[in-house]
Parts: C-alpha cells; structure tokens; sequence
C-alpha cells in the first residue's frame, strides 16, 4: 500500500486534539478539527480557514495561450481581463467532463489553472496532448499551497494581516503579488462554500507561517480551521457541483447545471462543444434536481431513485443539511420527473422512501460572492 501525501501543513494538525485525518484521494486529510457541525456554522455565521494545497495548480505561458484554453475550455476565456478568474469545464469529446476547474488570467500570455486533486495527474496529461503552438504546460502542484479563508468575516480578518486592498475585489478577481502575513501571494475573491471568502496562493514554504498568524489574527471574530466534511456540507447546501459526483465523464455540464460556464457560440468552438450542441438542441434526458425526503431518513451518495416502480434516477450527494436541518439531497434524474413538488421514491437500505424535488441551491447568501467550484 502506497504512504498517503501530506500538504505542508500537516504539522499544524497535530495541536488540535480533536483533529480526525482520513485518506482523500491518496492524501491525509484533516475530516474534521472539533466536528463538522462546529465547523460549519462557524463558516455560515464568522469564519473558517481551509487546508486546499492538495489542489493542482498549472501554469500556462506562452503568445498562443488564450487559443489553447479556448480550444480545450467550456467557457469563453476571451472575456477575462489580467486580474479576473473565471470558472469552467473541460469536456471529452462526447460531452462528458474531463474536470471542472478555475482559470485565472496573469497577463496577457500567462495563465494559472486550479483542477481537482484527484485529477491533477489526467488533467495534465490531457492538456499536454492538446497543447499548441508555443504554449508551455508547467505542474505546480508541488511548490503551490492554497489556503481558503471563507465567512462573513472573512474580509475583516484578511485586512488585517494585509496592506493591499483585498477588501475590495469584486467576485472573481485577483491580486497577483499581495502580501499576506509578510509573504507574497495571489489572492483571489472566489470559494467553494457559499459564503464570502478568498482562496490563498502561496510558496508551499511559506504556508504554515500564514495559516498560524491567519488563526491567530481570527481568533477574536470566530476563525477556526475546518476539514473536509464541513467544507463538503457547505458546498453541497449551496449546490456547488463536486467532480466524481455531481459532475463526470459520465455527466455533461447541461445536466449537471452548470450550463452557463457552457458558452457554445464562442468564436472557434471547444473539444466537447458538438456534443454538447446536439445535446441542448434534442432536449436533455436527465436533470440535475433538489430532492428532500418527506419519510425519515437521509439520501447518500448513489441511493437509486424511483417513480412508478422503476429506478429513474440516484442522489449524487445528500446528508442532513446542518444549516436548514432538513434530509437534502441533490440526484440525477430523468427530464420528466424533475419538476418542483415531484414526488419520487429513495431506496435506503432496502426501504423505499418518499421523497419530493425541491428548489436548489439549498442555500443562499444574501450578497452576491465568487464561488468557484473545487474539490
């Protein structure tokens, strides 16, 4: 059995007796610090910090790179302006996902992308093989750590550990060379949780300084680190897709709903697109929906789904929503059953349970924030 990888903060973990660490994808990864419910809130009413440096960062250089991304992303990278980030997907030639991911613009030739952890690997060997021109591919994954500082006093906290204006970017913007805690970063206003927030990217060295004078500085509006299965429940309450589950080779981005990163009359078109055109044109078969369960009992994860005696669909995620208190969950289902107020049927444990389609996402902040979407 391989040894599991471990981000350069995983000596922090260990002051917190509480700190339970799981195997995520082939790395030891904090779960949880002092529970997930403890967690969560802290994240939905003050503020939360997240270890994310298992996430894949690329560097993309070179006069043909905005073509290249063009070419091998859903949407349309021309519109980003040094300084902006911008959400996408890239997708096989069948319509199905490679990964969703975040491009951020540098400069006009250079460009940053953040994929998935587990993809990192496949991401990278599919956009080598799909490079043109003098466009130059770098991994740096190694060297990048990523820090997500995500609450409503998320901005409070970050101004007072930096002199650049931080406080003042818009939703999916950007400073390339800000300065947090003393040490260079690209901070940028996007997150995976619903609320406001910013995500950290920094030398690998350098992120345990950051992260304890982050704690330290939070300490008296609430900050505490959060693991894995809080940042989980807050993405899902607020329906940010997670790749593997709501998103996949076997999932398109017009059923899993994130067709408006899906820009199709984009000048010189993407690998994917014709699939995707025919898709939308013939009507889609199957749905990303809100499902609550009206029996007791809680939707997970490939739970399949029922209507009149025969599967039309499976939960892609679900749990008890920690914010709503309600049995949520969110599934893959045929077109016809995926109107508000449906009732269907969700196996658990060989039991049949009666469930409705809902409104999602689950949850909304009331202010407009940048949310990517990562995992």
């Amino acid at each position: 059995m391989s040894e599991l990888r471990r981000t350069p903060l995983f000596a922090a973990y260990a002051g917190y007796p509480g700190v339970r660490c799981i195997d995520f994808g082939g790395w030891e990864l904090p779960v949880q610090f002092y529970g997930i419910l403890q967690e969560h809130d802290a994240v939905r009413k003050q503020a939360g910090l997240f270890d994310v440096s298992h996430m894949g960062e690329f560097l993309v250089t070179g006069q043909y790179a905005e073509a290249f991304l063009q070419q091998v992303t859903t949407n349309d990278v021309s519109r980003l302006s040094a300084g902006q980030a911008q959400y996408t997907l890239m997708c096989y030639p069948d319509g199905g996902v490679v990964d969703d991911l975040l491009v951020y613009k540098l400069s006009q030739d250079q460009y940053q992308l953040v994929v998935n952890a587990s993809n990192i690997d496949k991401d990278f060997a599919w956009l080598s093989d799909h490079l043109i021109g003098d466009v130059v591919l770098e991994n740096l994954s190694e060297q990048t750590a990523l820090l997500a500082l995500q609450g409503p006093m998320a901005a409070r906290i970050l101004a007072g550990v930096t002199a650049d204006p931080v406080g003042e970017l818009a939703p999916f913007h950007f400073l390339y060379q800000a300065e947090v805690c003393g040490r260079k970063a690209l901070v940028s206003r996007t997150g995976y949780t619903g609320e406001d927030g910013f995500e950290i990217y920094l030398d690998s060295g350098d992120a345990p300084h950051v992260w304890r004078e982050l704690l330290k500085a939070g300490e008296s509006d609430g900050l505490i680190p959060v693991g894995l299965g809080a940042r989980d429940t807050l993405r899902f309450e607020a329906r940010l897709p997670l790749y593997g589950q709501e998103l996949s080779k076997d999932i398109t981005p017009l059923e899993a709903g994130v067709g408006m990163f899906v820009k199709l009359a984009k000048e010189g078109g993407f690998i994917g697109r014709d699939a995707l055109e025919k898709q939308k044109q013939e009507g889609l078969t199957r749905k990303l929906v809100g499902i609550e369960l009206l029996d007791r009992g809680i939707p997970r994860s490939h739970y399949p789904i029922f209507a009149g005696g025969r599967q039309i669909g499976e939960v892609t995620t679900g749990t008890q929503s920690p914010t709503l208190k309600r049995n949520l969950g969110l599934a893959l289902l045929e077109t016809a059953y995926t109107e508000l107020g449906t009732e269907v049927e969700v196996e658990i444990r060989g039991k049949l349970l009666r469930a409705q389609v809902v409104k999602a996402p689950f949850y909304k902040r009331t202010q407009t924030t940048g949310e990517g979407a990562k995992s």
